[in-house]
C-alpha cells in the first residue's frame, strides 16, 4: 500500500526490489499479478545489486570495484582469527574444488560470474 501511495504522489519515483544475488545482471521492470491480472508498471523494477549500484553511483563498475577491495578486507580479518574460530565443513571443499588456490575467487566467480563487468574481474 505504501509502495503505491509513494509511486502515486511521486511520478519520478522508482520502487525497486534489488537481488544480491541474481542469475544475471539486470534491470527490468517487474510483472507482478493483482486479483490474476498482470501489472507491469516500468517505476516498480527488478535489479541485480550491480545495477543497483550503477544507479546509485553512476559508475556501471561501482560493485565490480567494491568487490575488488574486499579480498583485502577479508583477508585482514581472516589473517586475525584463530584456528579454533575456524569452523571445517564441506562448502569450503567445494569452494577450493573451483579455483584451489583462492578462495575468494571461488566465491566471486559463484556468485557474481554473470554480473556486469566480471567477465574481466581482478584481485588486487
Amino acid at each position: 500500500m505504501r509502495m503505491q501511495h509513494t509511486l502515486n504522489q511521486n511520478p519520478k519515483a522508482l520502487c525497486l526490489l534489488v537481488e544480491v544475488i541474481a542469475t544475471a545482471s539486470q534491470n527490468k521492470a517487474w510483472a507482478i499479478s493483482l486479483d490474476k491480472i498482470s501489472i507491469v508498471d516500468e517505476r516498480i523494477r527488478r535489479v541485480s545489486i550491480d545495477k543497483f549500484y550503477e544507479i546509485v553511483t553512476g559508475d556501471p563498475f561501482a560493485f565490480k570495484r567494491l568487490c575488488e577491495v574486499l579480498p583485502l578486507v577479508i583477508a585482514d580479518v581472516v589473517s586475525s582469527l584463530k584456528q579454533s574460530d575456524i569452523v571445517q565443513n564441506t562448502v569450503l571443499t567445494e569452494l577450493l574444488a573451483v579455483a584451489p588456490d583462492n578462495l575468494l575467487k571461488s566465491i566471486y566467480w559463484l556468485s557474481f560470474q554473470k554480473y556486469q563487468g566480471f567477465d574481466n574481474f581482478h584481485f588486487r
